[in-house]
């Protein structure tokens, strides 16, 4: 069922662009979505449909409709995973460049989760409900790599409880701009997701502590070919930690020069920009360990750098 909301605007709220202020008010909706609310006039200022830069006024009154969402439904599809290691209780896939996890709004189908649900025919743990069945984390679309996969509520939990715990090794990739001045370091600020744009995250005092370790494996003249390790697993985490220190992740289209806008500045990002797997972040979850919930035997796993990833390496090393 739809619901109402209704507020009336604070003196130290005034000023702010209508659409920012609802964003804030409902974190739960995306900015997308107000917008769309917006154009339909399910959004008013004192009963009366505004535009989205509207500069609220202390006493305005604001009405946001937000009308029931069709629920998403994960139907299972036949796909080629990569499944390196399978027992009863849980199984790790290496998944591929460009693939969503769970299906979302404008992702609904083609996801791991779909691929999973025929895979597996309900063999899968429940506990993160219809849409994440047998997901405890996740990375993002454009970054390839290790994940694992639980087949059961008691794997799901203990699993749970080692990431919570800090308790699992999971090493990336990563290829980045500019030369570093140290071997190695770590990277210990918080991160919360920013109020301008409630998809994007930053280092916020107020944010959730989060750690990165990085080593640099190869440095040249402009980027720099570097291993990180998560002591958290907080989201967009080394996306977003890099570009703190000056490091951006090559071809990350949000936290990168590209985000901003900027032209392609080098001879490789111009014969990446011709590359099918450009643009996207350089960014592989390499390695996974922890100790299994259920047998509680050390389970380690590595992959292969993928191919989009070793056509960089090449055109850097040229």
């Amino acid at each position: 069922m739809s619901e109402t909301y209704q507020w009336v605007v604070e003196a130290a709220e005034a000023g702010w662009r209508l659409d920012l202020w609802v964003s804030e008010k409902l974190p739960q909706v995306t900015r997308s979505r107000v917008q769309t609310l917006l154009d339909e006039g399910l959004v008013l200022v004192n009963q009366k449909k505004v535009k989205a830069g509207y500069k609220l006024k202390s006493g305005d009154t604001v009405t946001v409709q937000v009308p029931a969402t069709k629920p998403l439904s994960a139907k299972p599809q036949p796909m080629d995973l990569d499944i390196v290691y399978e027992d009863k209780d849980l199984a790790i896939v290496n998944k591929p460049r460009g693939m969503v996890v769970h299906p979302a709004p404008g992702h609904e189908d083609g996801t791991l989760v779909n691929g999973l649900l025929y895979r597996f025919d309900g063999q899968l743990s429940g506990i993160n409900g219809v849409l994440r069945p047998g997901i405890v984390h996740r990375i993002d679309k454009d970054t390839s790599g290790l994940l694992a996969i639980c087949k059961s509520d008691r794997a799901h939990q203990g699993l749970s409880a080692l990431l919570q715990e800090h308790a699992i090794e999971r090493v990336y990739h990563a290829v980045v701009h500019g030369v570093f001045t140290q071997s190695q370091g770590t990277v210990d600020a918080p991160i919360g997701r920013m109020n301008q744009d409630r998809k994007k995250m930053g280092i916020r005092a107020d944010g959730r502590r989060a750690v990165t370790h990085f080593k640099v494996l190869e440095q040249f003249s402009r980027f720099a070919y570097i291993e990180l390790s998560l002591e958290t697993g907080r989201t967009h985490q080394i996306r977003v930690h890099m570009k703190s220190i000056g490091h951006p992740l090559l071809g990350d289209p949000v936290y990168g020069p590209l985000g901003g806008g900027a032209k392609n500045t080098s001879a490789l990002e111009k014969q990446l920009a011709r590359q099918a797997f450009w643009p996207g972040q350089i960014l592989h979850a390499k390695t996974l360990g922890f100790i299994h919930p259920v047998t509680q035997e050390w389970m380690h796993f590595d992959s292969e750098l993928p191919a989009y990833f070793q056509t960089v390496l090449t055109l850097l090393r040229q």
